[in-house]
């Protein structure tokens, strides 16, 4: 994307050609204005459009350019913390709201792409989160306790079957979510910016903002080319956000992470290797994950970026670890390549914002982009035409708190991941 093949690597080489958008020339006007062409922004254009709303959504480079356009692609049901812990930072209130928004939003997620038709290399078998060592057990054991007093269909498998399932013995076990699955993220994005074009969306790409202003009955939000008239502004920018918007990017510390791509395993290897294609992750700190692609590619990440000295550290560490997990792929070529940041907010938790008067946004996913983002947009959607109250919100208010030394603890986690590469492989 934008001629960087480490933008989004294999996502941008098998995904379906983007839809046709230009960029912003002159003034226009609107009920919405949606500033961020993610999983958020187009699902908030998405449900707006198809209640009747005139919506507008900016894109500054392309749509899906973001996170929703390079991550591993792993549709996870809730977030990092665990369910107890988010009760307890929250209130039983939004606490309990937002567990059960989030466990369903796997589902909601498939329901989008079934109802358009979105080709997006959708897997519905579930993730299997995986236990390194007794510590790792113990954390997925009480992860599967607190889903399981609420409903959720989630079991801790032992160590036999996770290296069924895996095909390495590499794990203690690993935590089933079988509301969870996997898909092509940046296919995803496309898929979702095409439905809202088919129900009215006007999306404007290669349109960065560069100003907004509140006036008695909306908004003016500028562009390079132009400006939008409207009553509501949708700030859907997340990590990425720039001029205006740059405020929901620096109250979140950008945390690199990298993916390469194999070339596609033969029939033999499919066998063994995540037969179940379940997306994978484990409980390390600075962790790692892996899950196939539609053509039987292994993407295999972890923390760090594909730049300057990281980019041979990094793959190098990829290559002993996967012959770690599997010795059958020590001589394997990784055919693609690509990194992006995870924005991370101070307590792993996403943040609800108001902008002003009739100005709105999410934002801070911690690394769980595709439900959250899907989720979270359609309930600014339903907020937007009064079907919900701001009290009815999975989330408070937040104030706009800018993180303190925030470059220089990227700089350490870019470095720190490198470190930490440098010397280990795996397990």
């Amino acid at each position: 994307m934008l001629n960087n093949p480490r933008s989004h690597g294999l996502w941008e080489a098998t995904a379906p050609q983007a839809p046709a958008t230009t960029a912003l020339d002159g003034e226009v006007s609107a009920d919405v204005v949606v500033v961020g062409g993610g999983y958020t922004g187009m699902s908030c254009a998405l449900h707006l459009a198809e209640a009747g709303r005139r919506v507008v959504l900016l894109e500054s480079r392309e749509v899906g350019f973001g996170g929703a356009g390079r991550n591993v692609g792993l549709i996870n049901a809730g977030l990092w913390l665990m369910p107890d812990d988010l009760i307890t930072a929250l209130g039983p209130v939004h606490g309990e709201r937002l567990l059960g928004l989030l466990g369903d939003g796997p589902a909601l997620v498939m329901q989008l792409i079934d109802k358009y038709g979105i080709d997006c290399e959708l897997e519905r078998n579930g993730t299997l989160h995986c236990a390194v060592g007794p510590a790792g057990l113990k954390e997925i054991k009480e992860r599967e306790a607190q889903w399981q007093r609420r409903g959720a269909p989630v079991q801790v498998l032992d160590a036999q079957e996770t290296e069924r399932r895996l095909g390495t013995a590499a794990y203690a076990g690993a935590l089933l979510d079988q509301r969870a699955g996997t898909l092509q993220p940046l296919a995803y994005a496309r898929g979702l910016a095409q439905a809202c074009i088919r129900a009215g969306v006007i999306i404007h790409t290669s349109s960065p903002v560069i100003a907004s202003d509140s006036k008695s009955d909306g908004w003016v939000v500028r562009t390079t080319g132009g400006a939008v008239d409207a009553e509501w502004v949708v700030v859907a920018t997340d990590a990425y956000g720039t001029g205006p918007c740059q405020v929901t990017r620096n109250e979140q510390v950008h945390l690199p992470y990298f993916n390469l791509a194999t070339q596609p395993l033969g029939a033999d290897l499919l066998q063994t290797i995540l037969p179940g294609r379940e997306g994978a992750w484990d409980t390390r700190t600075i962790l790692s994950s892996m899950r196939l692609d539609r053509t039987g590619r292994l993407v295999f990440g972890s923390v760090g970026a594909l730049r300057n000295t990281g980019t041979a550290i990094h793959k190098a560490w990829a290559r002993r670890a996967l012959a770690k997990l599997y010795p059958q792929l020590r001589n394997i070529a990784f055919d693609h390549e690509w990194h992006g940041q995870i924005g991370m907010t101070t307590d792993a938790l996403p943040r609800f914002h108001k902008f002003g008067r009739k100005g709105v946004g999410f934002s801070g996913y911690n690394g769980r982009g595709i439900s959250p983002g899907t989720v979270f947009g359609r309930e600014l959607a339903l907020l937007i035409l009064g079907e919900k109250s701001e009290a009815q919100l999975p989330l408070p208010r937040s104030d706009l708190v800018e993180i303190p030394f925030m470059r220089a603890r990227e700089a350490w986690y870019e470095m720190g991941a490198q470190i930490a590469h440098l010397a280990s492989a795996r397990l």
